[in-house]
């Protein structure tokens, strides 16, 4: 089963980027971002081994919750990045550090809080077994799909 997971991993991988290729620079980042959403979708359905009404309770809570985090951290971590970049912080008053040390923290508290409540409303879908095999099940997938990246970027 994980040498199929691996296969399929691998296949779609290769068609992202054959597509790659063609289109903008931000169709191409949507269209591996909708590939390895596909293929994270496929990864925990097998890995958890959900009955069908298990999956109709557990994927609207699930698409929820990853929504809201990318949601958050799209809007105030990206701009925090983005006021950190080059040399700015060398530039950066303690003042203004302070200030922005405390807008991280409280995004990291807001992130924390979401994962919480994500956790709460997975109680009510699933057995707690799976609950913690959905976690290592998304450790996995994060393992899997890092060093497939690293391994196409290493020079053979």
């Amino acid at each position: 089963m994980k040498n199929l997971t691996t296969a399929i991993i691998s296949f779609i991988l290769l068609t992202a980027t054959s597509y790659a290729q063609r289109g903008t620079l931000r169709d191409r980042f949507e269209d591996k971002k909708d590939q390895i959403k596909s293929l994270k979708i496929a990864f925990i359905t097998t890995e958890l081994d959900l009955t069908s009404e298990e999956a109709v309770k557990f994927w609207p809570v699930f698409n929820a919750f990853e929504d809201k985090q990318q949601e958050i951290r799209k809007q105030k971590l990206r701009s925090y990045l983005d006021r950190t970049d080059g040399n700015s912080l060398d530039r950066m008053s303690e003042k203004d550090a302070t200030v922005l040390m405390n807008q991280i923290e409280s995004t990291e508290d807001e992130l924390y809080q979401l994962k919480k409540k994500f956790l709460t409303n997975l109680r009510g879908v699933l057995p707690s077994v799976k609950i913690l095999k959905l976690k290592k099940a998304e450790d996995q997938f994060n393992k899997k799909l890092l060093q497939q990246y690293r391994d196409r970027r290493e020079p053979r």
